[in-house]
């Protein structure tokens, strides 16, 4: 695979200028993100960087509604989702699928429409969206994602941050329908345990 073109020299002449330090510094988030969708480095490095070059060549079109970090992350997004949606399906090994059996029985935390129950609501979150626009919260949610299982944060980030519908997530995982409600109920109580230890709780320390 040929090296990552240098982004300096790239910034195109516009009212926005797309500051190519900047593309580095979000550089490392970008990749960890599409690794974990794409499962492959080569795919992963090559959709940042037609991201990182769709922000450049379209910079007249950031109106600045969004943060200039979450626009370059949409248009991400955008380039993975293609990606998997193109993309054969790959198959799986029958140990890697999680059976009915597998998974045991889980409260029922959350309606049909998969907000929490107010009986099941995690504690301590009074003002959630005051807190999603911190740098603090922030960082430790990243780091509570990381630390669930590869399965789970895949097909979390699958669901809630790229958009893919249920149908194309058991496609391109190879997984029925039952065991991707599963693993994002998992992967639900787990970023709610962590939040709960380690940002509502008084007193403590990131993860």
């Amino acid at each position: 695979m040929d090296p990552p073109a240098p982004l300096s020299g790239l910034v195109p002449t516009s009212s926005v200028i797309i500051d190519p330090v900047f593309l580095g510094k979000i550089r490392e988030d970008m990749l960890r993100f599409a690794r974990l969708q794409l499962g492959d480095d080569d795919e992963a490095e090559d959709a940042v960087q037609e991201a990182m070059a769709g922000a450049l060549r379209n910079a007249t079109s950031f109106r600045g509604e969004a943060a200039l970090k979450t626009w370059i992350i949409a248009i991400l997004k955008n380039k993975v989702a293609d990606i998997l949606r193109q993309r054969r399906k790959r198959p799986i090994a029958a140990s890697q699928l999680m059976t009915e059996e597998d998974a045991g029985p889980l409260p029922a935390l959350f309606d049909h429409k998969g907000m929490w129950r107010d009986a099941s609501r995690p504690a301590r979150w009074a003002d959630p969206e005051a807190a999603l626009h911190t740098s603090q919260f922030l960082a430790i949610f990243d780091a509570c994602l990381d630390r669930l299982p590869a399965q789970q944060g895949r097909v979390f980030l699958m669901r809630e941050v790229v958009e893919l519908g249920t149908d194309e997530i058991c496609a391109e995982l190879g997984l029925s329908t039952s065991n991707v409600h599963v693993i994002l109920h998992r992967a639900r109580l787990a970023l709610r345990a962590c939040l709960e230890h380690h940002w509502f709780q008084p007193g403590a320390e990131p993860c």
